[in-house]
Protein backbone atom coordinates (compact mmCIF):
# COMPACT_ATOMS: atom_id res chain seq x y z
CA UNK A 1 0.00 0.00 0.00
CA UNK A 2 2.51 2.66 1.13
CA UNK A 3 6.02 2.64 -0.33
CA UNK A 4 8.29 5.05 1.55
CA UNK A 5 10.64 7.27 -0.50
CA UNK A 6 13.89 5.53 -1.47
CA UNK A 7 16.55 5.67 -4.18
CA UNK A 8 15.10 3.28 -6.73
CA UNK A 9 18.18 3.70 -8.98
CA UNK A 10 15.95 4.01 -12.06
CA UNK A 11 14.37 0.61 -11.43
CA UNK A 12 10.57 0.20 -11.35
CA UNK A 13 8.85 1.08 -8.10
CA UNK A 14 5.74 -0.80 -9.26
CA UNK A 15 6.81 -3.45 -11.74
CA UNK A 16 4.75 -5.52 -14.15
CA UNK A 17 2.38 -8.08 -12.60
CA UNK A 18 2.59 -6.40 -9.20
CA UNK A 19 0.71 -8.47 -6.61
CA UNK A 20 -1.33 -5.51 -5.34
CA UNK A 21 -1.88 -3.44 -8.51
CA UNK A 22 -1.18 -5.73 -11.49
CA UNK A 23 -2.80 -3.27 -13.92
CA UNK A 24 -0.21 -0.55 -13.10
CA UNK A 25 3.46 0.14 -13.78
CA UNK A 26 5.49 2.99 -12.25
CA UNK A 27 9.09 4.11 -12.43
CA UNK A 28 11.01 7.27 -11.52
CA UNK A 29 14.10 7.92 -13.63
CA UNK A 30 16.71 10.50 -12.60
CA UNK A 31 19.25 11.67 -15.18
CA UNK A 32 21.95 14.28 -15.58
CA UNK A 33 22.67 16.19 -18.77
CA UNK A 34 23.93 13.86 -21.49
CA UNK A 35 22.76 10.69 -19.76
CA UNK A 36 20.27 8.37 -21.44
CA UNK A 37 17.88 5.68 -20.23
CA UNK A 38 16.33 2.84 -22.24
CA UNK A 39 13.31 0.76 -21.35
CA UNK A 40 10.76 -1.64 -22.79
CA UNK A 41 7.68 -2.93 -20.93
CA UNK A 42 6.01 -5.88 -22.70
CA UNK A 43 2.25 -5.94 -22.26
CA UNK A 44 2.01 -2.40 -20.83
CA UNK A 45 1.39 0.90 -22.55
CA UNK A 46 3.29 3.72 -20.83
CA UNK A 47 3.51 7.49 -20.58
CA UNK A 48 6.71 9.47 -20.02
CA UNK A 49 6.06 12.65 -18.01
CA UNK A 50 8.96 14.73 -16.66
CA UNK A 51 8.47 15.89 -13.08
CA UNK A 52 11.35 18.32 -13.64
CA UNK A 53 13.86 18.92 -16.43
CA UNK A 54 13.76 18.30 -20.17
CA UNK A 55 14.34 15.12 -22.18
CA UNK A 56 14.36 13.97 -25.79
CA UNK A 57 12.42 10.79 -26.56
CA UNK A 58 13.04 8.21 -29.28
CA UNK A 59 10.41 5.48 -29.64
CA UNK A 60 10.63 2.95 -32.48
CA UNK A 61 12.10 5.52 -34.89
CA UNK A 62 9.79 8.40 -33.88
CA UNK A 63 11.34 11.39 -32.09
CA UNK A 64 9.86 13.85 -29.60
CA UNK A 65 12.23 16.63 -28.57
CA UNK A 66 12.38 19.00 -25.60
CA UNK A 67 9.73 17.29 -23.50
CA UNK A 68 9.27 18.99 -20.14
CA UNK A 69 9.63 22.61 -19.13
CA UNK A 70 9.81 22.63 -15.34
CA UNK A 71 12.70 23.70 -13.17
CA UNK A 72 12.94 23.16 -9.44
CA UNK A 73 9.73 21.24 -8.72
CA UNK A 74 6.30 20.14 -9.98
CA UNK A 75 4.83 23.58 -9.18
CA UNK A 76 7.29 25.25 -11.57
CA UNK A 77 5.39 25.05 -14.87
CA UNK A 78 2.93 22.76 -16.64
CA UNK A 79 3.21 19.00 -17.28
CA UNK A 80 3.87 17.37 -20.63
CA UNK A 81 3.98 13.75 -21.73
CA UNK A 82 4.64 11.21 -24.48
CA UNK A 83 2.44 8.14 -24.97
CA UNK A 84 4.46 4.96 -25.56
CA UNK A 85 2.77 1.97 -27.23
CA UNK A 86 2.68 -1.37 -25.44
CA UNK A 87 6.05 -3.11 -25.53
CA UNK A 88 7.79 -0.38 -27.55
CA UNK A 89 11.52 0.22 -27.11
CA UNK A 90 12.21 3.70 -25.80
CA UNK A 91 15.27 5.87 -25.24
CA UNK A 92 15.13 9.11 -23.29
CA UNK A 93 18.08 11.50 -23.15
CA UNK A 94 18.46 14.35 -20.68
CA UNK A 95 19.08 17.76 -22.28
CA UNK A 96 18.73 19.90 -19.14
CA UNK A 97 21.17 19.96 -16.23
CA UNK A 98 19.05 17.37 -14.41
CA UNK A 99 15.76 15.60 -15.00
CA UNK A 100 13.41 13.55 -12.86
CA UNK A 101 10.98 11.63 -15.05
CA UNK A 102 7.84 9.69 -14.17
CA UNK A 103 6.99 6.62 -16.26
CA UNK A 104 3.36 5.55 -15.84
CA UNK A 105 1.94 2.35 -17.27
CA UNK A 106 -1.20 0.25 -17.62
CA UNK A 107 -1.60 -3.32 -18.82
CA UNK A 108 -2.71 -3.34 -22.44
CA UNK A 109 -1.85 -5.72 -25.28
CA UNK A 110 -2.77 -3.80 -28.43
CA UNK A 111 -0.07 -1.67 -30.06
CA UNK A 112 -1.17 1.88 -30.85
CA UNK A 113 0.73 4.91 -32.19
CA UNK A 114 3.03 7.10 -30.07
CA UNK A 115 2.17 10.79 -29.65
CA UNK A 116 3.13 13.72 -27.47
CA UNK A 117 0.97 15.86 -25.20
CA UNK A 118 2.13 19.45 -24.87
CA UNK A 119 0.72 22.17 -22.64
CA UNK A 120 -1.99 23.16 -25.13
CA UNK A 121 -3.37 19.58 -25.17
CA UNK A 122 -3.79 19.19 -21.41
CA UNK A 123 -7.25 18.60 -19.94
CA UNK A 124 -7.58 20.90 -16.94
CA UNK A 125 -10.30 21.07 -14.33
CA UNK A 126 -10.60 22.91 -11.03
CA UNK A 127 -13.23 22.11 -8.47
CA UNK A 128 -14.10 22.33 -4.80
CA UNK A 129 -13.83 25.37 -2.59
CA UNK A 130 -11.93 26.73 0.37
CA UNK A 131 -15.14 26.56 2.41
CA UNK A 132 -15.51 22.81 1.83
CA UNK A 133 -11.74 22.20 2.27
CA UNK A 134 -11.77 20.39 -1.10
CA UNK A 135 -10.22 22.98 -3.46
CA UNK A 136 -8.24 21.09 -6.12
CA UNK A 137 -6.74 21.41 -9.59
CA UNK A 138 -6.37 18.43 -11.92
CA UNK A 139 -4.16 18.43 -15.00
CA UNK A 140 -4.83 15.40 -17.20
CA UNK A 141 -1.85 14.42 -19.34
CA UNK A 142 -3.66 11.42 -20.82
CA UNK A 143 -7.24 12.51 -20.28
CA UNK A 144 -10.45 13.05 -22.17
CA UNK A 145 -8.78 14.78 -25.12
CA UNK A 146 -6.64 11.69 -25.79
CA UNK A 147 -9.39 9.14 -25.22
CA UNK A 148 -9.42 7.67 -28.74
CA UNK A 149 -5.62 7.31 -28.93
CA UNK A 150 -4.96 5.37 -25.70
CA UNK A 151 -5.85 1.87 -24.53
CA UNK A 152 -6.60 1.81 -20.77
CA UNK A 153 -4.13 4.27 -19.26
CA UNK A 154 -5.14 7.49 -17.50
CA UNK A 155 -2.38 9.83 -16.28
CA UNK A 156 -2.95 13.02 -14.31
CA UNK A 157 -1.40 15.50 -11.90
CA UNK A 158 -3.50 16.62 -8.94
CA UNK A 159 -2.87 19.65 -6.76
CA UNK A 160 -4.47 20.84 -3.55
CA UNK A 161 -5.23 24.55 -3.80
CA UNK A 162 -4.31 26.66 -0.79
CA UNK A 163 -2.80 25.48 2.45
CA UNK A 164 -3.97 22.01 3.43
CA UNK A 165 -7.27 20.36 2.61
CA UNK A 166 -8.85 17.15 1.35
CA UNK A 167 -8.59 15.41 -1.99
CA UNK A 168 -10.56 12.47 -3.39
CA UNK A 169 -13.62 13.41 -1.37
CA UNK A 170 -16.44 12.38 -1.26
CA UNK A 171 -14.73 9.06 -0.65
CA UNK A 172 -14.99 6.72 -3.62
CA UNK A 173 -13.72 3.42 -4.91
CA UNK A 174 -13.21 1.71 -8.28
CA UNK A 175 -12.31 -1.91 -7.60
CA UNK A 176 -15.10 -3.88 -9.27
CA UNK A 177 -16.36 -4.09 -12.86
CA UNK A 178 -20.13 -3.65 -12.53
CA UNK A 179 -21.26 -1.17 -15.11
CA UNK A 180 -22.91 1.28 -15.09
CA UNK A 181 -22.10 1.83 -11.40
CA UNK A 182 -18.35 1.16 -11.18
CA UNK A 183 -15.24 0.00 -13.05
CA UNK A 184 -12.14 -1.87 -11.89
CA UNK A 185 -9.15 0.48 -12.07
CA UNK A 186 -5.93 -0.07 -10.14
CA UNK A 187 -4.39 3.22 -9.02
CA UNK A 188 -0.90 4.39 -8.06
CA UNK A 189 0.10 7.79 -6.63
CA UNK A 190 3.39 9.57 -6.03
CA UNK A 191 3.15 12.50 -3.63
CA UNK A 192 5.07 15.78 -3.34
CA UNK A 193 4.67 18.59 -0.81
CA UNK A 194 5.51 22.29 -0.78
CA UNK A 195 7.47 23.07 1.35
CA UNK A 196 8.87 19.56 0.98
CA UNK A 197 8.96 18.88 4.73
CA UNK A 198 5.16 18.88 4.62
CA UNK A 199 3.13 15.70 4.88
CA UNK A 200 -0.37 14.31 4.89
CA UNK A 201 -2.51 11.24 5.31
CA UNK A 202 -3.91 8.63 2.94
CA UNK A 203 -7.05 6.95 4.24
CA UNK A 204 -8.37 3.58 3.14
CA UNK A 205 -11.76 2.21 4.16
CA UNK A 206 -12.58 -1.22 2.79
CA UNK A 207 -16.22 -1.26 3.91
CA UNK A 208 -18.58 1.68 4.31
CA UNK A 209 -18.83 2.84 7.93
CA UNK A 210 -16.31 0.32 9.26
CA UNK A 211 -12.83 1.21 10.58
CA UNK A 212 -10.08 1.32 7.98
CA UNK A 213 -6.40 2.22 7.70
CA UNK A 214 -4.41 5.44 7.44
CA UNK A 215 -0.91 5.98 6.06
CA UNK A 216 1.41 8.88 6.80
CA UNK A 217 2.52 10.22 3.40
CA UNK A 218 5.59 12.41 2.92
CA UNK A 219 7.40 14.00 -0.02
CA UNK A 220 8.14 11.13 -2.41
CA UNK A 221 5.69 8.59 -0.93
CA UNK A 222 4.11 6.12 -3.34
CA UNK A 223 0.65 4.72 -2.63
CA UNK A 224 -0.83 1.68 -4.42
CA UNK A 225 -4.60 1.28 -4.28
CA UNK A 226 -6.25 -2.01 -5.16
CA UNK A 227 -9.64 -1.60 -3.49
CA UNK A 228 -11.57 0.49 -1.01
CA UNK A 229 -12.57 4.11 -0.44
CA UNK A 230 -9.48 6.31 -0.46
CA UNK A 231 -9.52 10.06 0.29
CA UNK A 232 -6.31 11.85 1.27
CA UNK A 233 -5.39 15.15 2.92
CA UNK A 234 -2.51 17.57 3.39
CA UNK A 235 -1.60 19.12 6.73
CA UNK A 236 -2.61 22.77 7.20
CA UNK A 237 0.05 25.12 5.87
CA UNK A 238 1.26 22.80 3.06
CA UNK A 239 0.43 22.26 -0.59
CA UNK A 240 0.10 18.70 -1.84
CA UNK A 241 0.64 17.24 -5.31
CA UNK A 242 0.25 13.72 -6.54
CA UNK A 243 1.05 12.05 -9.84
CA UNK A 244 -1.76 9.64 -10.62
CA UNK A 245 -1.80 6.43 -12.66
CA UNK A 246 -5.04 4.60 -13.40
CA UNK A 247 -5.19 1.33 -15.34
CA UNK A 248 -8.51 -0.24 -16.21
CA UNK A 249 -9.29 -3.94 -16.36
CA UNK A 250 -11.85 -3.85 -19.17
CA UNK A 251 -12.09 -0.22 -20.33
CA UNK A 252 -10.33 3.12 -20.11
CA UNK A 253 -13.08 5.41 -18.80
CA UNK A 254 -13.19 5.47 -15.02
CA UNK A 255 -16.52 5.07 -13.23
CA UNK A 256 -16.20 5.93 -9.55
CA UNK A 257 -18.54 4.54 -6.93
CA UNK A 258 -19.03 7.04 -4.12
CA UNK A 259 -19.18 5.83 -0.56
CA UNK A 260 -22.88 5.68 0.35
CA UNK A 261 -22.41 7.46 3.67
CA UNK A 262 -20.85 10.51 2.01
CA UNK A 263 -22.24 10.40 -1.54
CA UNK A 264 -24.76 13.18 -0.89
CA UNK A 265 -21.85 15.63 -0.59
CA UNK A 266 -21.38 15.47 -4.36
CA UNK A 267 -24.13 18.09 -4.36
CA UNK A 268 -22.23 20.35 -1.94
CA UNK A 269 -18.85 20.57 -3.69
CA UNK A 270 -18.66 23.05 -6.61
CA UNK A 271 -17.54 21.62 -9.95
CA UNK A 272 -17.16 18.00 -8.86
CA UNK A 273 -19.44 16.63 -11.57
CA UNK A 274 -17.22 18.19 -14.25
CA UNK A 275 -14.24 16.58 -12.54
CA UNK A 276 -15.90 13.15 -12.65
CA UNK A 277 -16.62 13.52 -16.39
CA UNK A 278 -12.95 14.19 -17.24
CA UNK A 279 -11.74 10.72 -16.19
CA UNK A 280 -12.46 9.28 -19.62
Amino acid sequence: MHIAPYDNQNKPIVDIDDKLVPLNYFNIVKLKKGQAFEYQVPGYETCIAPATGTVNIEVEGVSFTDLGNRGVDVWDGEPEGVYIPSGAKVTMACVSDNAEVFIAGARYDKVLEPFDVRVAELDKVQYGSDDTKTHRKIKHILGQKQHDKVGRLLVSELYTVGQGGWSGFPSHKHDTDRLPDETRHDETYNFRFRPNHGSGVQMLQRVDNEPGDAYHIVDGSTICLDKGYHPCAALPGYEMYYFTILGGLSQRSLVQYFQPTHAYQIETIPGIKDMIAKFK
